[in-house]
């Protein structure tokens, strides 16, 4: 099943089982979709949809950090709450050993010898990666390997 009609079948179930929180995540999720689809004037593949559901995660952790620091921790709940949503739509997570295994492999395929390739490597890891890893912390270990 396509990960648009998934959303759409959870929205469905959310409505039904009159689970609020998780309906309004949905909603906001298929609204940031439909609003990237109005925008570029394209239907997304399953791939946009993880990209999108991807940023949508990273805002949430960012502002999980900014309310934990603010002593707010009932908005850093609510936040916490809409993560584990978004993150049952995405891809399961990569482990350390099979991301090393992929910068390796990125690093060999593109032929990168230095610091001045880290974009040629960043290039071939992403589409591989995306969504199922934290592209920062990819970064930082493609950046070590290439140092």
């Amino acid at each position: 099943m396509a990960l648009i009609e998934q959303l759409k079948e959870e929205q469905k179930s959310a409505m039904k089982a009159k689970d609020k929180p998780r309906l309004g995540t949905i909603r906001l999720a298929l609204s940031a979709i439909k609003q990237r689809e109005v925008d570029e004037k394209i239907t997304l593949t399953d791939d946009d949809i993880i990209a999108v559901l991807t940023k949508m995660v990273k805002q949430r952790r960012d502002s999980v950090a900014q309310y934990e620091t603010a002593g707010r921790q009932d908005l850093a709940d609510v936040e916490q709450a809409e993560i584990a949503v978004l993150e049952e739509f995405m891809p399961q997570p990569l482990t350390e050993e099979e991301v090393a295994a992929l910068i390796e492999t990125a690093i060999a395929d593109s032929g990168a010898a230095g610091m001045q390739d880290m974009g040629k490597v960043m290039g071939v890891l992403k589409p591989q990666i995306q969504g199922r890893a934290d592209m920062g912390k990819v970064s930082g270990l493609v950046r070590a390997k290439l140092a």
